[in-house]
């Protein structure tokens, strides 16, 4: 019975803050904060994995400290560097001191020119953050065993000042589009999540939440859709964040239903491929068909 109250109060306090969750994300989050183990949400571009961190940041009121992945990035880059401006300047008024070598050295490399990066901050940070590690796969593998390495220890080496332990561990999210496979030692440190592109209902349900403007068919003929678009062999399939971007343009502009003119002068939000937006005109006679009979079906 405890923890059916704390999942509804995760729902609860999701929905509070605009997301519309399920049972399985609800779990996760419980699992990951009371295991205090990161947690590895999956699952296909724009379906709200990075958001889940930005939520459970204001759920938990705390500090939201965001790594963004890319290819190439390496541990200084997501750590610290230091400030060699302001040390060459502290190195130009050391001149005339008669200090040693060692004494220059020790004041050169202190604390006060190391500049934080990501990792750096949410481990000093004064109460626990959530740390999102945002769309890892971009990362290559060395990077991913330097990660491990830090998430099982909670400290780091910086060699000119020693080892430095967390100050407080902070809650992790890591994402991933799965452009590449992640390691298997990595996936055993973490949680799991796969978040799939949602169901018509919830698809429905996120619009009206989230575009409260919105006139409710509209809502639901931009739903279908987008559900039966995603049916499509489409290059760059459309997640949710492309159906709220449509739905408000289509709100602002006072629509209150879809027609095919419409459709195809406002196809440029949603598809951002040139083969995909021809093959979606030349289909629309056909897609808005298949909208008709899942709306009555609905």
């Amino acid at each position: 019975m405890q923890h059916k109250k704390a999942l509804a109060e995760i729902n609860a306090a999701l929905l509070e803050q605009g997301y519309i969750s399920d049972a399985s994300i609800a779990m996760a989050i419980h699992l990951s904060r009371a295991l205090k183990k990161p947690l590895l949400i999956e699952g296909p571009a724009g379906v709200g994995k990075t958001e889940i961190a930005k939520v459970m940041a204001k759920v938990m009121t705390t500090q939201l400290i965001r790594l963004q992945c890319y290819e190439g990035i390496d541990a200084p880059q997501a750590l610290y560097e230091w400030n060699y401006q302001h040390q060459l300047l502290h190195l130009k008024m050391l001149e005339n001191e008669s200090a040693s070598i060692e004494q220059k050295e020790q004041q050169l490399f202190s604390e006060k020119f190391l500049q934080k990066r990501p990792l750096l901050e949410a481990l000093q940070t004064a109460q626990p953050s959530v740390l999102l590690i945002d769309e890892i796969d971009r990362a290559d593998e060395e990077f991913e065993s330097f990660l491990l390495e830090m998430l099982s220890d909670w400290q780091i080496t910086i060699p000119e000042i020693g080892t430095i332990e967390a100050t407080s561990i902070p809650q992790v999210i890591l994402t991933s589009n799965r452009v590449r496979e992640l390691s298997e030692a990595l996936r055993r440190r973490c949680l799991y999540l796969y978040i799939d592109y949602p169901t018509f209902d919830k698809e429905v349900d996120i619009v009206t939440q989230k575009v409260p403007e919105i006139n409710e068919f509209l809502a639901r003929e931009i739903s279908a859709f987008m559900q039966e678009l995603r049916k499509m062999r489409l290059e760059k399939v459309p997640g949710v964040a492309e159906t709220l971007d449509w739905a408000t343009a289509l709100a602002e502009m006072h629509f209150d239903h879809l027609d095919k003119s419409l459709v195809e002068s406002t196809l440029g939000v949603v598809l951002k491929d040139w083969d995909d937006l021809r093959n979606t005109q030349d289909s629309l006679s056909e897609l808005f068909e298949k909208v008709k009979v899942k709306l009555r079906v609905e």
